[in-house]
């Protein structure tokens, strides 16, 4: 992360619109389209507008906006929409100078890995932030995912396995996050490059989100979990993630009433 206009940084934002001093910290106020206007794109809007950013454009489904002064406006897009989607959506707000922070799941991201390393070789910028979950509880339980997969390497007769509960509504399977912590196994013990992972994934309800990790022996049972008591947190680290990207410290202190 970095701050506008102090030398002693190296990096230095160029695009950001309104900058204002906010008890002793540089505060950036955001211009944000919003890509994918369901339950997700109404949370967002709610948090960033919360945290005092503006939101210039909606894009629903029927895609009408990319081609508006109002998105090519925006500082950055944040984009939740569906995994046959996203791709394109990111494209087009690339043609409109647009960077995107993505939280959509279900869709090779590497598929714009040329593209994304083209314009940031040419810009010397971000151009996309995607995670498999922007909450700040999952990618600390990403963490200790990590490091249980790396403790118990050495115990071969534990083996593990995942389970994700969500909605009805969702429409990739297994979760995104569910993948992202299969990876964290994997890249942390022998046993799970071996052996694939197994997942569990379970529709019912309006579940936000429930992942667990289980690490089975005969002798006993470790388990971790996470549980989402909502979208809010899903919400909050996107905002956050694209304050980080156009150039606002995501930690100054929040606005009169926000809640951190």
């Amino acid at each position: 992360m970095f701050v506008f206009g102090l030398q002693k940084y190296k990096k230095i934002c160029i695009y950001p619109k309104k900058i204002v001093t906010l008890r002793g910290f540089l505060k950036l106020y955001m211009k944000i389209a919003i890509i994918g206007y369901g339950k997700m794109g109404h949370m967002v809007e709610q948090i960033a507008i919360a945290r005092g950013h503006q939101i210039v454009c909606r894009i629903d489904q029927d895609l009408e906006g990319f081609d508006s002064e109002a998105f090519a406006s925006a500082d950055v897009a944040i984009e939740f929409s569906t995994p046959a989607s996203a791709k394109d959506n990111i494209l087009r707000a690339w043609e409109h100078n647009v960077p995107v922070v993505c939280g959509t799941t279900g869709w090779d991201v590497e598929e714009l890995r040329g593209k994304r390393e083209e314009l940031r070789e040419k810009t010397g910028r971000e151009w996309l932030i995607w995670k498999s979950n922007f909450s700040i509880g999952v990618n600390v339980f990403f963490e200790l995912n990590k490091q249980l997969a790396a403790l118990l390497a050495a115990y071969t007769q534990y083996t593990p396995s995942i389970t994700e509960v969500h909605h009805i509504h969702k429409l990739d399977k297994p979760s995104g996050t569910a993948v992202t912590l299969r990876e964290g196994l994997t890249m942390h013990n022998a046993q799970c490059t071996m052996h694939e992972v197994p997942i569990e994934s379970i529709r019912e309800g309006e579940v936000a989100g429930i992942h667990t990790v289980v690490w089975d022996s005969p002798e006993d049972t470790i388990t971790i979990q996470h549980n989402a008591k909502g979208r809010q947190g899903f919400a909050l680290g996107a905002v956050m993630a694209a304050e980080e990207m156009a150039g606002r410290d995501p930690l100054s202190p929040p606005s009169k009433g926000e809640d951190r």
